[in-house]
């Protein structure tokens, strides 16, 4: 019994000092998708700091980029080449803006939520946007609780 006690304890003490495992979420770089064409799906991904994105290219044509504005103060800007996966990991909180360059104009856009969205998200929200993008934007906020 004694013994037994002895070693939860242990494991109770082993898993409270091991180190946090860092998430990793998928997002697919879409011509034609659930939502319509021209898609990140999914379009909004929650992650906590220190976790990582991985956008992958399913279809040619595609990258993602993070838009000037909309990224929190003290975050590094992104950028992916046209057709190659990119792996991002966020450190710094806040809701970062993203799009695929060839087809911003198509609405082609999509939001990461790195922890509190707080942290930046009325600031993000006024940033300027044209013609589809703009209206996506707007849906994804709607959306967005935080």
């Amino acid at each position: 019994m004694f013994k037994a006690s002895l070693l939860a304890a242990a494991v109770v003490v082993v898993a409270a000092v091991a180190p946090a495992q860092a998430g990793e979420v998928e997002v697919k770089m879409l011509t034609r998708g659930e939502a319509g064409t021209m898609v990140f799906e999914p379009a909004v991904v929650h992650v906590q700091p220190g976790d990582t994105v991985r956008f992958v290219p399913v279809d040619p044509g595609h990258n993602a980029e993070s838009l000037k504005g909309m990224i929190p103060e003290g975050a590094e800007p992104f950028k992916g080449g046209i057709g190659k996966e990119l792996a991002v990991t966020f450190a710094v909180e806040g809701v970062y803006g993203y799009n695929c360059m060839p087809h911003y104009g198509m609405g082609m856009v999509g939001l990461v939520v790195v922890g509190d969205a707080a942290a930046n998200a009325e600031a993000v929200k006024v940033v300027q946007q044209r013609g589809r993008a703009a209206e996506r934007f707007a849906a994804l906020f709607a959306g967005l609780q935080g």
